[in-house]
């Protein structure tokens, strides 16, 4: 199978990138931007929640993005009409990237100098903004816009009042199940830990009857005593697979937008699984930003390093850090909509070239970190 799909043959040559949109990131407007201007950048995946509406809005992005082909070519951008897979994450248990922040903001002291508001990377946290309701009107709102809030948890501690608290769920695979039948979503990605084995294996039975369809299946999974144990046990739970296996190595996670140390985590992580020799890829994920390409090539991780150990890291996830970096332009896409007089008004990213391509220009400078490797 490797040989037949573009981006397997990235993992293969080592320079895969992945996009992650984020497992409970549903603002529909963003995961249909992002999906669009990482496409064009040349991204090989794209990581979305288990959600049809979710799902839906990335297919839009790379739809348009195969028919914007010949202008980022001729940009020089690196989408050459091979689109990425797409990639939807599950869980097996209680999961950071499962959850979503909560508070009742009338139980917020006046003089409260809301700094969840100021911390959240999502900008998911609001007082007295305009919100659309699902009746189309505009109302008052204050507290979580749960569509964009992806779980990172940085608004907990910094409550003076310890008023913020997350809820957990469980992603659905009888949703998915069908997407991935029909051939619209590529891969899937299993978000377990050490001591969770009962759980992952339910969890594998049911994904079992239509496994044969994925291109790829992804397990994440952070560090932990007996880690190393554990991934041989779901090693033999889940081969032999028809398509490509992804250890991804979760060092910090949701965390690479807070500075270039967070990296060190995952880097070390992968380090660790590829010492163990699993069969499959290492992908790392976790605390990825700017500083992680040069990180592996300081190790002689990376495939193309002048020398440099076999195996070898084979591509790298970004999540907060690759989200973050658009955010801008985002905003701007935001504002302009905001800004129209009809509230059934939208404003593409396509439709707006002077954002567009500034967007995939910010894309690509993350994107090229690894695409590079594989010329020298």
């Amino acid at each position: 199978m490797t040989d037949l799909f573009p981006p397997l043959q990235s993992l293969k040559q080592g320079h895969w990138f992945k996009l992650i949109c984020g497992a409970s990131f549903q603002h529909l407007p963003s995961v249909r931007s992002l999906t669009l201007a990482y496409t064009l950048a040349g991204a090989d995946c794209i990581d979305v929640a288990a959600d049809p509406a979710v799902v839906a809005a990335a297919q839009s992005g790379l739809q348009v993005a195969r028919h914007l082909l010949e202008d980022a070519k001729t940009r020089g951008y690196g989408y050459q009409g091979n689109l990425p897979f797409l990639m939807v994450s599950l869980n097996d248990g209680e999961d950071p990237h499962f959850r979503k922040a909560e508070f009742n903001s009338s139980q917020c002291p006046s003089d409260c100098s809301r700094p969840c508001e100021t911390i959240c990377p999502a900008q998911a946290i609001v007082f007295n903004q305009r919100e659309d309701t699902s009746a189309a009107l505009s109302v008052n709102f204050s507290g979580v816009e749960a569509q964009k809030c992806y779980g990172c948890g940085r608004c907990i501690p910094v409550c003076p009042y310890g008023k913020i608290y997350t809820k957990s769920y469980m992603s659905s695979v009888d949703a998915i199940a069908p997407l991935v039948m029909s051939q619209v979503v590529d891969a899937i990605e299993i978000h377990t830990k050490v001591g969770h084995l009962a759980k992952f294996e339910q969890l594998w039975q049911a994904i079992s009857p239509w496994a044969d369809q994925l291109k790829v299946v992804a397990i994440s999974c952070p560090d932990g005593e007996g880690m190393i144990d554990y991934l041989q046990r779901i090693t033999e739970l889940i081969t032999p697979l028809r398509g490509a296996l992804i250890w991804q190595t979760d060092g910090r996670p949701m965390s690479g937008d807070i500075g270039d140390g967070t990296t060190l985590a995952t880097v070390k992580l992968g380090q660790k699984v590829l010492t163990a020799k699993l069969p499959g890829y290492v992908q790392l994920a976790g605390g990825t930003n700017s500083y992680t390409i040069v990180k592996l090539k300081a190790m002689g991780l990376l495939k193309s390093a002048e020398y440099h150990p076999q195996p070898h890291v084979s591509g790298i996830a970004y999540g907060s850090y690759a989200r973050v970096l658009l955010s801008p332009i985002l905003d701007q896409l935001e504002k302009k909509e905001e800004s129209q007089t009809s509230v059934k008004a939208k404003v593409r990213l396509e439709a707006e070239p002077e954002l567009l391509w500034p967007a995939v220009k910010l894309a690509h400078s993350l994107v090229s970190q690894i695409k590079s490797q594989q010329e020298r």
